[in-house]
């Protein structure tokens, strides 16, 4: 069974690259997942350089020069010699590299090109890290970008952030329900607009519902109750809200298919994650009831229909519960086909993993489930003792 651990560039440059493969090779797993592309962040590095450590937008790599020209976006720096060597030392120690890929997160391109960044039903850009997905500019620099990271010499191209994001505010002390914040996240800039028109959706009668439906929380209303289900938002908002929000999956899928296969031109493979296991589960590992698998579309992405185009995906796993592992795990198969490679994402530590024996039986779970590989997230964000638990969850899933 194939396995990596997800590694941040920080932690190569703090530890050094021998120490960490070192690390992470002598847990017997199979290669690294490394941030080659990754977003801003303020993180707890419990063994790092920094125990506080500031990540900012960025490619840890020189872009290609003529994979950007004439483009309107492009990868903003990082650093920029931080994978320097890092396929050899892998190949030197028999493990793959992955490059993992922040695609459309990024808010110092959002804030530089705010035309770029998803815009909501009362006109308002105020998701500056959200680009848009449905707009052109963005799409050719998502290529571009699959391309370059591809590029690298690496075994596949993990794509983080490949379609919608949820709403997520800093600060609300208004009580907006789960599909108050729905529909609040859609976007409805020109772009999006149009591609809903064109496949028969009265766009503008979407954006003016989901407006009066907010406005209305806003001024007083009760907010609506409940988990988001198509069948509940119609009830709740109507008919051509449901239906923009399934025209999100065309744009999605269109965008994937083409990043698939740039990266497939490059000589690599695309593993496709999408953030809903994630939106469920990050806080505090006790994900709503939905499985991830069947929620997917929240963030316009057709499992199904990527199934045909995609050769792997990513399921974050981000629950306490072993068998809700299994059941995320089984219902990716069932969505994206049996012969896709589904890789399962574990917690090893908190708030997911308590104990050595709960991550094994996470492992154990994913792999009776049908997951091909399991993947540990990550190695500078962990104690070692936590890390340390990897070896005996391997020793279930081979």
């Amino acid at each position: 069974m194939d396995s990596s651990v997800y590694v941040f560039v920080e932690d190569l440059r703090g530890e050094g690259v021998e120490r960490v493969l070192d690390r992470i090779s002598a847990y017997g797993v199979g290669g690294i997942t490394v941030g080659a592309v990754h977003h801003a962040s303020r993180d707890v590095t419990p063994h790092g350089l920094s125990r506080l450590t500031i990540r900012h937008d960025g490619a840890h790599f020189p872009p290609p020069s003529d994979l950007f020209a004439g483009l309107r976006l492009s990868p903003v720096p990082g650093y920029l010699n931080a994978l320097d060597g890092l396929r050899e030392a892998c190949a030197k120690r028999s493990m793959k590299l992955h490059g993992w890929t922040v695609f459309l997160r990024n808010a110092t391109l959002g804030t530089k090109h705010p035309d770029v960044t998803v815009r909501d039903c009362f006109g308002d850009r105020g998701s500056l890290t959200d680009l848009c997905p449905a707009h052109p500019d963005v799409r050719e620099y998502a290529v571009a970008l699959a391309r370059a990271v591809a590029r690298q010499g690496v075994d596949s191209v993990v794509a983080e952030s490949l379609h919608f994001r949820p709403l997520k505010p800093q600060r609300s002390f208004v009580p907006l329900g789960p599909m108050d914040a729905y529909l609040f996240g859609l976007c409805f800039c020109d772009y999006c607009m149009r591609r809903a028109t064109d496949l028969g959706v009265n766009a503008e009668v979407a954006r003016d519902e989901c407006a009066r439906i907010v406005g209305g929380v806003f001024d007083g209303d009760p907010p609506a109750q409940g988990e988001v289900t198509r069948a509940a938002l119609t009830a709740y908002a109507g008919p051509e809200v449901v239906a923009y929000a399934r025209a999100r999956s065309e744009t999605v899928t269109t965008l994937v298919s083409e990043v698939a296969s740039a990266v497939a031109d490059e000589d690599s493979k695309l593993v496709f994650i999408d953030s809903t296991g994630a939106v469920k589960g990050y806080t505090d590992g006790l994900p709503t009831p939905g499985l991830a698998a069947h929620d997917a579309w929240q963030l316009g992405v057709d499992l199904v229909a990527l199934g045909d185009l995609v050769p792997a995906f990513g399921v974050l796993a981000y629950a306490r519960d072993a068998a809700r592992v299994a059941d995320d795990v089984g219902a990716y198969l069932r969505s994206v086909g049996k012969d896709r490679e589904v890789r399962a994402v574990l917690r090893p530590g908190y708030p997911d993993s308590d104990s050595t024996d709960r991550l094994v039986a996470k492992a154990r779970g994913a792999k009776a489930a049908g997951a091909l590989a399991v993947d540990f997230y990550a190695y500078g964000l962990v104690p070692h003792p936590v890390l340390d638990r990897i070896p005996a969850a391997l020793s279930e899933a081979l």
